[in-house]
């Protein structure tokens, strides 16, 4: 299927532009495209109460947090890890859809501002999505008030981030996690698959600008294939929490992600797949410009709902 209209007007008018492609950028210069998609986004709707937070990390450092609660009683609590290759992505950046996200499903949800390549390389951006997972669910009640599920979400290198930790939580034995969402997660570093190398997915996210993300998170080659950089090569994967996943029809992180989705399902895991036709990597996170991100959260938000209902029917 072709792209959806509004995304092929979206291409052709950042094409328009001039900007030079992704690859050629700079992490600073490839950093400013990120602000500048935000600002197309718009604000997002209110919600109960919003917090900053810092969360220390094991070296001494910290990451900043931020806490978007909905009402006086949420369902559960999200914990969103962004997207950006581990290179780009902000907390601003993803603040809309935090809110929409929020309103939709009823939860709190936490984004974690973990630090990115190539300031830091692999294993930060890993490391630091589990001390944050892990902090919020030792603060589960002082969040939502009361101990509810805890999910976790990621878009691309964001979901990278969430299979990871989701497979480390069960190597661990906790923290507990309901439900994982995946959105277009990179799984794999084969950069020579199918999708990957289909000139119609050559889009907003390329080829190319994969490698870039790579070279720029993991430059040693040879550690891409642990666990905690490509979480497709986990020998077993049973026992993991049930996963929704989303593909888009043209990207070139399709198959990797239909990929993990068949392996959870055959592990036993309960999944639920949908690729999106027409859209293209990125379209979930474009809140208010691409329709298909509408759509996107909707499957999200009912998913949730239906494994959410028998926790409140339970209470």
């Amino acid at each position: 299927m072709a792209l959806d209209e509004a995304t092929a007007k979206l291409l052709a008018e950042m094409a328009a532009s001039g900007m030079k492609p992704l690859h050629e950028m700079t992490p600073t210069e490839a950093r400013g495209l990120g602000g500048m998609l935000c600002e197309m986004y718009g604000p997002g709707p209110s919600v109960a109460r919003v917090s900053e937070e810092s969360i220390p990390t094991p070296d001494g450092a910290a990451i900043g947090a931020r806490v978007f609660v909905p009402t006086d009683s949420p369902t559960a609590v999200i914990v969103y890890l962004h997207g950006g290759g581990w290179v780009i992505g902000a907390l601003d950046e993803f603040d809309t859809l935090a809110r929409q996200m929020a309103q939709r499903t009823g939860a709190a949800v936490v984004l974690i501002d973990y630090r990115l390549a190539p300031e830091h390389r692999y294993p930060a951006a890993a490391e630091d999505a589990w001390t944050g997972v892990t902090w919020v669910a030792e603060r589960i009640e002082e969040i939502a008030g009361e101990r509810v599920p805890l999910i976790v979400a990621g878009d691309s290198a964001g979901g990278n981030l969430t299979a990871i930790v989701t497979q480390r939580a069960k190597a661990e034995g906790g923290p507990e996690i309901a439900l994982q969402v995946l959105v277009y997660p990179v799984t794999d570093a084969d950069v020579d698959n199918s999708s990957y190398v289909d000139p119609e997915n050559q889009l907003m996210l390329t080829r190319e600008s994969m490698i870039w993300f790579w070279n720029h998170y993991a430059p040693d080659a040879s550690v891409r294939a642990n666990l905690d950089a490509t979480p497709l090569h986990a020998e077993d994967l049973s026992g993991l929490p049930p996963a929704v996943v989303l593909t888009a029809e043209h990207d070139v992180l399709r198959d990797e992600g239909e990929a993990y989705a068949e392996r959870l399902r055959a592990a036993g895991v309960p999944v639920e797949h949908r690729r999106f036709a027409g859209q293209m990597h990125g379209f979930f996170t474009m809140v208010n410009v691409l329709p298909g991100a509408a759509a996107g959260l909707e499957y999200v938000g009912a998913y949730i709902d239906r494994h959410l209902q028998p926790v409140a029917e339970a209470v």
